[in-house]
């Protein structure tokens, strides 16, 4: 098997039985990410630093050193700051800036021994679901170079879909790992608020923007998700919880499950809001089928309501552009990021840096952040949008009365043609499904469920899956069995 063919796993026993170094990895993948430049899944690639790291791992490695990652190559999402690349979240406003400190997640995946070998494109701010909105360029789908990847992690997505590397990090505040994770074919999980430090992550909307890891496989996944979590004193927001082993907790034996039913006694929800109206007929067979599979598992498949899903987009476009607007209010020229050339006085210093800085979604974000967060219109918008989603989180609570997780699509189409959408509200109503889980605060995950049908045969399709709080080492076992009678995690693009 060649190493581009490996996934995490593979390449992982491949360094601890010696056949083959961090360093020959290292090369490998920066030959591909140069050979496949075109998809646009990096916005910078410091081969340097990367071969340097790549050698230290080899001596620590050679010396005993048993960290979990060590060697092994990955990606960050450019929304997570770096002090030895530039960090700018997709946007002209902070085109070329460092950082004086790497994020959390960047510190702790590089403890864990991981090689870094770029940042990825993503949209502006990481506001879009197609990745089209980066100022440095569109990402392609590597199974369709017409089609979008999804956002707003989508170079994240392309680069472990077209196996530039093997795994890497990705944020999500209302779905941006698990929706490009569908569209890309990939395992993607968005765990619970609180479980990843948001220490260094450039902010878009603070009470819903989560760490996650994306990769080929839930085994993969576990893997570099155990790396990252953890409480950070640093972040405010940061959870005190244990972080399990996720990678033990795969194979674990269910209470009455047995080897070819290792799902016996799982509850799976399947919201009928899920499969109404809108959801395209081929999504709904690979999900289906997908489905049957953890049925065939011992999984147990009940029907759930979730009642005020339809809710979901109208409270997440108030929300997260509100908290938009205060969190990006200090790009204003001054301290740091772009600053305009042509002014005559401070005020006009701060309209014409934000003009040139910030794309049309970032802008149009801003505006009705700022317009529903505005005297009078406080508590008719952003009140009553609080107000819906505590009543979102209510009914997922009450659904888990009746199920261990919740099963369902990730997106209702399978990814759209590059310049398709050019309506901002056909755009937003494609995160109907992942919205709710993010308002909630819940752990999330996309698992490779198969591809479309006819013209879209070569476009993937994720299943998702949702746990209660914490409940990301059962997401993890439910993927990772689904996986071992599955391969479509396993197929790659023809590149």
């Amino acid at each position: 098997m060649s190493l581009a063919e490996q996934d995490l796993r593979g390449q992982l026993q491949a360094l601890r039985d010696g056949s083959v170094s961090s360093e020959e990895l290292v090369r490998h993948h920066l030959a591909r990410i140069e050979r496949h430049a075109g998809l646009g899944a990096f916005v910078h690639v410091d081969a340097d630093a990367a071969l340097t790291a790549a050698r230290e791992a080899d001596a620590a490695r050679a010396s005993g050193s048993a960290a979990p990652l060590l060697g092994l190559p990955l990606a960050h999402k450019d929304v997570f700051v770096t002090r030895d690349m530039p960090s700018t979240a997709g946007s002209r406003m902070l085109a070329g800036y460092r950082s004086p400190f790497d994020a959390t997640v960047v510190v702790r995946l590089r403890e864990a021994g991981a090689v870094c070998l770029g940042k990825t494109n993503m949209d502006e701010f990481a506001m879009g679901s197609a990745n089209e909105n980066s100022a440095f360029g569109a990402v392609r789908n590597p199974w369709d170079a017409g089609a979008v990847p999804g956002g707003s992690s989508g170079g994240s997505a392309a680069a472990v879909a077209a196996r530039l590397v093997p795994a890497a990090t990705g944020s999500d505040t209302g779905g941006s790992i698990r929706q490009p994770a569908a569209f890309c074919g990939i395992t993607g999980i968005k765990p619970t608020y609180g479980v990843c430090s948001r220490y260094g992550m450039i902010a878009y909307a603070s009470s819903l923007d989560q760490a996650g890891a994306m990769a080929r496989s839930a085994w993969d996944c576990a893997l570099v998700l155990g790396a990252m979590a953890g409480f950070d004193p640093r972040d405010s927001t940061s959870v005190q919880h244990p972080v399990p082993d996720y990678t033990a907790a795969l194979d674990a034996p269910r209470e009455g499950a047995d080897a070819a039913r290792p799902l016996a006694g799982l509850r799976i929800g399947l919201p009928r809001e899920w499969f109404a109206q809108g959801l395209s007929g081929e999504v709904e067979q690979a999900v289906r089928e997908a489905l049957e599979q953890l049925r065939g598992l011992g999984a147990q498949l009940v029907d759930i309501a979730l009642p005020r899903s339809d809710l979901s987009v109208a409270a997440y476009y108030i929300l997260a552009p509100a908290e938009a607007s205060s969190n990006l209010s200090r790009f204003d020229g001054v301290r740091y990021g772009h600053r305009a050339e042509q002014y005559a006085d401070l005020a006009q210093m701060y309209a014409n840096s934000r003009a040139e800085g910030f794309g049309p979604e970032v802008k149009r974000r801003i505006l009705i952040g700022t317009y529903v967060l505005s005297h009078g219109y406080y508590d008719a918008y952003y009140l009553q949008a609080q107000k819906i989603r505590r009543l979102i989180a209510q009914d997922f609570l009450a659904a888990f009365e009746s199920c261990d997780l919740i099963a369902g699509p990730v997106a209702p189409t399978v990814a759209w043609n590059l310049g398709e959408q050019t309506d901002p509200l056909a755009s937003y109503l494609a995160d109907l499904h992942t919205l709710p889980a993010s308002l909630a605060g819940l752990p999330a995950m996309s698992v490779p469920a198969g591809f479309g049908r006819g013209e879209h045969a070569r476009r993937p399709v994720g299943l998702q899956l949702v746990a209660p709080h914490f409940g990301e080492a059962r997401l993890l076992h439910a993927a990772h069995q689904l996986q071992q009678v599955s391969d479509w995690h396993r197929r790659a693009p023809a590149l």
